[in-house]
This record gives C-alpha cells, sequence and structure tokens, in this order.
C-alpha cells in the first residue's frame, strides 16, 4: 500500500508539475500559415514593379530589398562566406553571391546595374551585415549611403568579442564603404523620411543605456515602413533585455506585417511587445521550422499569420493601394497569397 500511495503522489505530482512548467504535451497547438482557407493563392511576375518589401531567402539571416517609385534600399546583406577569425564554428556557406544576384536581378536595369538609395546594416553581427561588403564591392551596384551604428567593443559581452567576428565585419564593411567612396552616416536620426511611395523611420537608433555588457543585438535598429495607413515594421533582432521591445511597444501601436526579431529564437518577440503590435502577418528569417515555440505562441496569440522565408524560398510583401499582399518564392514567382479583410 505504501509503494502505491507512493506512486499516486508521484503522478499528481508529475501532473502538477507539467501544468505548472508548460510541458510541450500541455501546450496549445501552433499554427502557420499552411493551410488557412480564407487565403487565395495567386502568382507575381518580378519583371513588373511596385511598392514592396523583399524578404530573401538567406536561412537564419537578414537581407531585405525595399523597393518604391523606382528606388531602391537594402536592410542587411545576410551571412558571408569570411571567417576571418579562422573559428571552425564560424566557417558558414555566405549566401553573399545570391543577394548581389537577387539584387541586380530585381534593383537592375537591362545591364544588371542597380542603384541603392541607402543600405542599412541594423547592427554588427555576421548574419546581418557580413554580406554587405560584397555588395558594396560589386562594381554592378551602386550605394550611395550607408547606415550603421558605430561598434564599440567596450561595451559588448567577453562571450561574442572572444567568439565572434563583430569587430572584423564592421571593419570589413567600414573598408568597403571606404573604398568605394560610399558616405556612412553613423548617428541615425529617428525622424521620418520619405522613400518613393513609402514613409521610413530608423527605430532603437539611441546608444544602449545599460551600464552592464551587452550583447550587440541589443543595439539592433528597426525601420518602420508606412503606406497610406498600411504599417510593416522590421524588427531585425531587437529583444527587451534592455526594454527596448517596451519602449517600441509605445511607439509604434498596431503594424499589419512584422519582420519577426532575432529570427523567431526566444528573447525576442514578447508577449507584451506581439499584443501592442498585433500583426496580421509575421514574416521570420529562418530556415524551416526554425522558429521558437514561445515567440511562435506569442503571434498566435493575435491570431497572426506567420510566415518563414525558407518554407517559401523568400518572401515578397507588396503595398497595393488598400492592403498588403504577400507572395513567395522569389526566384520563380510561383507562389502569391493574398491578405483576406479582417
Amino acid at each position: 500500500m505504501k509503494v502505491k500511495r507512493k506512486l499516486i503522489i508521484a503522478l499528481v505530482a508529475l501532473f502538477a508539475a507539467a501544468l505548472m512548467g508548460g510541458l510541450v504535451y500541455f501546450m496549445p497547438d501552433i499554427k502557420m500559415a499552411s493551410g488557412i482557407s480564407d487565403y487565395t493563392v495567386k502568382a507575381i511576375d518580378l519583371t513588373t514593379h511596385g511598392d514592396r518589401i523583399y524578404f530573401l531567402n538567406t536561412g537564419s539571416a537578414d537581407a531585405i530589398l525595399i523597393e518604391s517609385e523606382g528606388k531602391f534600399a537594402l536592410v542587411d546583406g545576410g551571412e558571408d562566406s569570411d571567417n576571418p577569425r579562422g573559428f571552425e564554428e564560424l566557417a558558414f556557406e555566405g549566401t553573399e553571391t545570391y543577394v548581389v544576384d537577387a539584387i541586380e536581378k530585381i534593383a537592375g536595369d537591362e545591364n544588371g546595374k542597380a542603384v541603392l538609395d541607402f543600405v542599412s546594416g541594423t547592427h554588427s553581427h555576421s548574419d546581418h551585415i557580413g554580406g554587405l561588403d560584397t555588395v558594396i564591392l560589386d562594381d554592378n551596384i551602386t550605394v550611395k549611403t550607408v547606415y550603421i551604428k558605430k561598434y564599440d567593443e567596450s561595451k559588448i559581452k567577453s562571450y561574442e568579442i572572444e567568439k565572434w567576428d563583430n569587430k572584423e565585419v564592421y571593419e570589413q564593411l567600414i573598408s568597403a564603404c571606404d573604398k568605394k567612396g560610399v558616405s556612412v552616416i553613423q548617428d541615425m536620426s529617428e525622424e521620418p523620411f520619405s522613400f518613393g511611395n513609402f514613409t521610413l523611420k530608423f527605430c532603437n537608433t539611441a546608444e544602449t543605456e545599460s551600464t552592464e555588457p551587452i550583447g550587440e543585438n541589443e543595439n539592433a535598429v528597426g525601420l518602420l515602413i508606412e503606406k497610406k495607413g498600411m504599417r510593416a515594421f522590421l524588427a531585425a533582432d531587437i529583444n527587451n533585455y534592455d526594454g527596448d521591445e517596451d519602449r517600441l511597444s509605445k511607439e509604434l501601436g498596431k503594424i499589419n506585417l512584422l519582420k519577426v526579431g532575432h529570427h523567431g529564437y526566444d528573447g525576442s518577440t514578447g508577449s507584451d511587445f506581439v499584443r501592442a503590435l498585433s500583426p496580421e502577418f509575421a514574416v521570420v528569417t529562418n530556415k524551416k521550422g526554425g522558429i521558437s515555440r514561445k515567440p511562435l505562441q506569442n503571434l498566435n496569440s493575435v491570431n497572426a499569420l506567420v510566415f518563414e522565408t525558407g518554407n517559401y524560398k523568400g518572401i515578397v510583401a507588396e503595398f497595393t493601394k488598400d492592403k498588403i499582399v504577400l507572395y513567395g518564392n522569389i526566384d520563380e514567382a510561383l507562389l502569391g497569397i493574398e491578405s483576406s479583410k479582417r
């Protein structure tokens, strides 16, 4: 009887722990965008142009092309193949050639010559700015201006200093700008500015107020994109470790489309932030199945439809007269998903 009683007590304790701890078995189902019945499929012609955001398929890295009224800009440049410190864990297969090809194909003229009004490096991590030196040095691409905060290693956590190549990729970017004579702006204003039919606004440009060493993600700069009341926010790798999401929640308010912070990993896309923004669409720059469970649950809680660039081989968000339409497969332009009216 004592053994049976102990077994019952153990089972009850396990059940209680499961409820309190949120084990997978008791978590709500996770929803992705596939199979949504009130969304229709249509094709896109990438030989045409419009007011668009191109989320390139660069794995768990950011490279985002913006187009409006014949103007183009690039936010981040994906991962690079360089490994300046020779670390085995940094021996990535970069996507810089793919990014250059995509720019020349989408933004280029009949000779493949492209002009980028500006390039923004959101922060000095190689999965964001690693490929930008290749973009800037390419003979077929002209970059007018580069926006990036100055990298200050004295404020960065020792782990990133010792194990990552933040400083090296930042210096490679600045060197490329110097070589090509590209203007670099490091004191970034948060004043809105016009870009074709869009109004753009950099967010989180101030230096962090933390007195403790930080991760470079805390320096990440977001970008708000607006057109006639339709709003998208590119959250870079913004998190809430030093209150950035809390501040932006009050500043941004409701949006239509969210480029999910830090590729959908834990630590970003908190519940309060998601509730404040309540996006209809959420785009995750990651490979299939790469998004973590908690951020996905938070997005599900506001009924956001979640799309990963790896699943759809790149995603295009087009701002029409009165809504945002999402398309997949940038390279082959095969799949389109149109916003429902909700």
